[in-house]
């Protein structure tokens, strides 16, 4: 049984077709990677996946079971968690207290055995808070655990948005853009990263990101979206080499080789090597 079965979903506003029978597979394990120009309905699907929309046709199932009308709190209460192209976390508050704040439905005590002080409560919150410090540190982020959020660079915010979503224990793992801002090197990290959580967790995951090298490298099989549609699919090499995929991107046929401009990564490069797009690019 899949995790996520995405079944010829389309969503309309008015005459806007944001996506246009779409159909989308993921597994046990499975890291599937979402690649796509601007407006080509990528986090469309996230928002419909995860409740925010609703399909006007098509249908999605998580393990089998038919979630296209459920309310978003309840399929999260499934095990869905997802991260957001826009940072979703309270910035007047601390990394840690972001984790423990949410842990909050998994709290095993009453709400007035807390405000009381109760034995109970101490206990429980001594588990979410060191659940929230191993987390942290699996992600490199133990030494910004009492760091307020608005004082962090954006790339590492990324990296405390999934620590804060592994926290609600997803088994289904939705990251919309979590390389932007980073370079090559602290995006090849990321991956690394990625890889370690789904052995770790094993969680399946589903990732969108412009940062073509990093859906190469951990993903088991990546969709090219374009216009609302699936434009191409199946193996990284296979969808990155597409010629389809290159002319969505570049608007230009694939040339053999790459060559010097698309080893830098630069606007000119090739479908071989896409381009990886900055942040102001697409923020």
């Amino acid at each position: 049984m899949s995790v996520l079965d995405v079944d010829a979903v389309s969503i309309h506003f008015g005459g806007v077709k944001a996506l246009q029978n779409v159909s989308l597979e993921v597994g046990e394990w499975e890291i599937v990677g979402i690649i796509g120009p601007n407006g080509a309905g990528k986090t469309t699907l996230f928002n419909c996946i995860t409740g925010f929309y609703r399909p006007t046709r098509g249908k999605v199932r998580y393990r089998g079971r038919n979630v296209s009308r459920l309310d978003v709190h309840k399929r999260a209460a499934l095990g869905i968690g997802r991260t957001f192209q826009n940072v979703g976390l309270v910035k007047g508050a601390t990394v840690l207290e972001n984790l423990r704040t949410a842990q909050h439905l998994e709290t095993e005590y009453n709400p007035w055995f807390g405000i009381a002080g109760g034995l109970n409560s101490f206990i429980e919150e001594g588990r979410i808070t060191r659940r929230g410090r191993q987390l942290l540190a699996l992600l490199g982020l133990s030494d910004v655990a009492d760091t307020t959020v608005a004082d962090l660079p954006y790339g590492m915010l990324k990296r405390v948005e999934i620590a804060t979503v592994l926290a609600t224990d997803p088994d289904l793992l939705l990251l919309d853009e979590p390389g932007s801002g980073m370079g090559p090197e602290e995006a090849h990290g990321l991956g690394e990263t990625l890889l370690a959580l789904r052995k770790q967790f094993g969680t399946s995951i589903v990732m969108i990101d412009h940062h073509v090298p990093l859906v190469t490298q951990v993903s088991d099989y990546v969709y090219c979206f374009n216009f609302g549609e699936v434009l191409a699919e199946g193996a990284p090499e296979h969808v990155r080499n597409h010629p389809e995929v290159a002319r969505a991107y570049l608007g230009e046929e694939p040339v053999e080789g790459g060559g010097a401009e698309a080893d830098a990564g630069t606007e000119s490069g090739t479908a071989g090597t896409l381009p990886v797009v900055r942040e102001e690019e697409y923020a």
